[in-house]
């Protein structure tokens, strides 16, 4: 029976820890998808095995691609087809995972048939207007099932010659709209012009620009605009996937309110993701940072300062950052990520609610929070089954004694054996 609730035990000396976090769920799923497009045998090395990955490698099998895990070597193996799906039909389960969802709707105008995709009760309250307006504007017959611009939807692709051509998205919910129209794009006759709104988190689009080169495929940006030439090619690899940063972030925040040092292993300067900026955060808040080959140090400073920060471009980091800013001597303001009221919760509510359940003194706003410094106390924290809420608390509870973590299997969806690795500090 699954735990309905986890007591951290707050640390009784300064931190002196090793760790490695598992591969990065943003790439995992990037890579899986690249590989099913690509002309053979793909293997991925160091892949995250979670809920959400899984949910992506069961969708691919289901439209009828060769799908191999093997869990104790953290692998994954893709049989490509040379951007053709084999599948005419599909019913594709996405659970929670917005990656799978948005990605997938991108994924499937390969095929020649008729996708339905859907999701968890959370999945279908997430938007998805965007994406379906940019993919009708393509020339694609996609549609929301209930008539709501949310899952599930159905992308109906039978008889159709798409070729793709130029269009405009609003990215300002998410990134990953654009990235899902991004990945297929070489494949598509016409190729791509996709021009991009609204503020979003261009580290993630770069990510998947980058990852399509690695894989063989070339795209040029240009101010607000991106062209994917069409016609081209993805090779099949053996690519590994560097360890996640979001997750990362945990262990470097218990360092800084917990007191000692953390090394993290793997994470090099040159990181495809945009969340490794949240150690130069933790450096403008006192903390001593340095980088070393593939491993990035982090030691508790001699004060920890709050700050002022615009954090679009590292929106999964939000919750981390917003649990260790009561310890900061002076306030916290945290802006421009009112998206994230879209994610697996709304995660600006969820955090005020949860701070002040600790005691905190916040301040919720359209964009953000401001949190003031604050003595906390034992608590329950509620997680609405979002894995990031549930792991930045317990990183409070490192400090802060009697903090319990409600339906701890949520952090499945990302990182199942985070409480295990979060033990070992």
């Amino acid at each position: 029976m699954p735990l309905r609730e986890i007591e951290i035990i707050p640390l009784t000396r300064p931190l002196n820890a090793s760790v490695t976090p598992p591969g990065s769920k943003s790439i995992t799923n990037r890579a899986l998808i690249l590989a099913a497009m690509a002309d053979g045998r793909s293997v991925i090395e160091g892949a995250l095995l979670s809920d959400d990955t899984a949910r992506m490698a069961a969708a691919l099998q289901a439209l009828g691609f060769a799908v191999e895990t093997d869990a104790p070597q953290r692998r994954i193996t893709v049989f490509g087809r040379a951007g053709r799906i084999p599948a005419i039909a599909a019913d594709l389960d996405a659970g929670n995972a917005g990656t799978a969802m948005r990605f997938l709707a991108g994924f499937v105008t390969l095929g020649r048939g008729r996708y339905r995709l859907d999701g968890s009760v959370r999945m279908r309250e997430r938007p998805i207007a965007s994406l379906l307006e940019t993919l009708r504007a393509l020339g694609v017959a996609a549609s929301s099932a209930n008539r709501d611009d949310r899952p599930p939807i159905i992308i109906d692709m039978s008889g159709a010659h798409f070729a793709g051509g130029e269009a405009t998205i609003d990215a300002s919910l998410s990134s990953q709209f654009v990235s899902a129209l991004l990945m297929p794009a070489p494949r598509w006759p016409r190729g791509l012009r996709l021009t991009v709104r609204g503020e979003t988190a261009h580290p993630f689009i770069a990510m998947t620009t980058r990852l399509m080169e690695r894989w063989g495929a070339h795209s040029t940006m240009r101010d607000d605009t991106i062209v994917v030439a069409g016609g081209q090619q993805y090779q099949p690899m053996e690519f590994s996937v560097e360890p996640d940063a979001t997750a990362a972030g945990y262990f470097a925040a218990a360092a800084v309110v917990a007191g000692g040092v953390v090394t993290i292993r793997g994470l090099e300067a040159d990181s495809l993701q945009g969340d490794s900026g949240f150690f130069a955060l933790l450096e403008r808040m006192g903390a001593r940072v340095v980088r070393r080959g593939g491993a990035i140090e982090v030691a508790s400073g001699a004060e920890l300062r709050g700050l002022d920060v615009t954090m679009n471009t590292m929106p999964d980091v939000v919750p981390t950052l917003a649990a260790i800013a009561p310890f900061a001597s002076s306030p916290t303001r945290i802006r421009g990520v009112g998206f994230i009221r879209h994610h697996e919760s709304d995660r600006i509510r969820a955090l005020a609610t949860e701070l002040r359940r600790l005691g905190a003194a916040v301040e919720e706003f359209d964009d953000g929070l401001g949190i003031a410094p604050s003595t906390l106390h034992a608590a329950t924290i509620e997680t609405y089954d979002d894995h990031r809420i549930a792991m930045a608390f317990a990183v409070a509870g490192l400090r802060v004694a009697g903090v319990r973590i409600t339906n701890p299997g949520c952090v499945a969806k990302t990182y199942p054996n985070f409480f295990r690795d979060l033990a070992t500090l």
